[in-house]
Order: C-alpha cells, then sequence, then structure tokens
C-alpha cells in the first residue's frame, strides 16, 4: 500500500474571490513529485476569469490556460483533471487512496454544502469523502465580514474534522509585494498538506 506521504493530493477551486491563491498553490504542489487531483466549479471558472484574465474550458481542459503558461511535461503528467459534474471520478470514492484534500479558495456556498453534507458536484462528494474516511480536508474561506450562518458552518466543518485555513496574510515575514501576500497562504496550505517549501521565511529563523 502507498505510504500516506505519497499519495495523491486534491485540489478543488470553488467561486470565492482568491484566484491567485489557487493557481499559485497549484504551482507549488506541481513542483513536488506528489499527483494532483483537481476539479473547478463554474463560479471558480468565472472567478479565475475575472481576477486573473485567464479564460479555462472546464470541457476541454488545459493546464496552461489556467496557469498563463505552458507548463513543463512532467507537471502536465502529474495534473489530473476531473470535470465538476464527473460523480465516477476516483476521488468520489473513499477506496480511491489520497493524502489530503484542499479547497482554495472556498466559497460560502460550497462551505455549507460540505458542512451539511448536501453536496451536488464532484468538488463537495471529495470532500465528503475525505471527511467520512478521516482524511485530511483544508477550506481555504475568503470573504468579509463574515454572517452568523458562515461562522456557524465554519464550526460544523471544524468540528467534523476539517482545518478551517482562512486567506488571511501575515506581514511579520518581510512582504514586500502581493506575491509575498499570496506566497504566506500558500505556504500555511502546504504546511497543512504535508508539501515541504520554501516560500516564506518562518518566526525566529534568521534573515
Amino acid at each position: 500500500m502507498t505510504p500516506p506521504s505519497d499519495r495523491p493530493l486534491v485540489v478543488g477551486i470553488t467561486g470565492a474571490s482568491g484566484a491567485p491563491y489557487a493557481v499559485r498553490l497549484l504551482e507549488v504542489l506541481l513542483e513536488s513529485d506528489r499527483d494532483i487531483h483537481l476539479a473547478i466549479s463554474p463560479a471558480g471558472q468565472a472567478v479565475i476569469e475575472t481576477e486573473l484574465g485567464r479564460r479555462i474550458d472546464l470541457d476541454r481542459f488545459d493546464l496552461a490556460d489556467l496557469l498563463g503558461k505552458a507548463p513543463a511535461a512532467d507537471r502536465t503528467a502529474r495534473l489530473h483533471y476531473h470535470h465538476f459534474r464527473n460523480l465516477m471520478a476516483p476521488i468520489a470514492s473513499g477506496s480511491f487512496l489520497t493524502s489530503a484534500m484542499v479547497i482554495c479558495p472556498c466559497s460560502g456556498g460550497t462551505l455549507a454544502a460540505v458542512a451539511h453534507a448536501t453536496g451536488e458536484n464532484l468538488i463537495h462528494r471529495a470532500a465528503e469523502v475525505h471527511l467520512k474516511e478521516r482524511r485530511k480536508l483544508v477550506v481555504v474561506p475568503r470573504e468579509t465580514p463574515l454572517s452568523l450562518p458562515q461562522l456557524r458552518n465554519m464550526q460544523a466543518i471544524h468540528e467534523a474534522g476539517a482545518v478551517v485555513l482562512p486567506a488571511a496574510p501575515g506581514f511579520y515575514h518581510g512582504a514586500h509585494s502581493l506575491a509575498d501576500l499570496v506566497d504566506f497562504v500558500v505556504a500555511r496550505i502546504c504546511d497543512q498538506l504535508g508539501v515541504s517549501h520554501a516560500l516564506v521565511r518562518r518566526w525566529g529563523e534568521a534573515t
């Protein structure tokens, strides 16, 4: 059996603002030796185009369209794209062994669907699988202010075993650019997923 640390990672991209976090995270994960299984919701597709000016086709997905550049062949080979409506995809089943899943960014609707097991698409289903199988699930909400129902959904999904990791960048690592702030959040996600990185200087490390 494949050790958990070598198993694939699952990435869901949904319709909250924060597309730069999602794309940067995908870039970093593809630089590792892990296989990545990706699903994108239609709202996620729309936000990517609005925030990054990148138009992707969910029916004829091309990784280069999402990254904004042609990826290396080995990275393309490690990326497994699944249409959000394809509930026959491997990640819809608990028998398909994965290491962890992250939804970045995670919309309020997605958060509610997963927290209350009312999912309708592959991202919802894969997240529910990770909860029921007691595998790590990381959700990255990016919204402010938060309503009481959203706070309760965060509490519910936390109590179910997920990690709620808001896209709230810190400044203590010497941020000088927007890219530095994006990397801060991506670094925290990678820590949760067990993926090594050198994106930011850690607290207490020498400059």
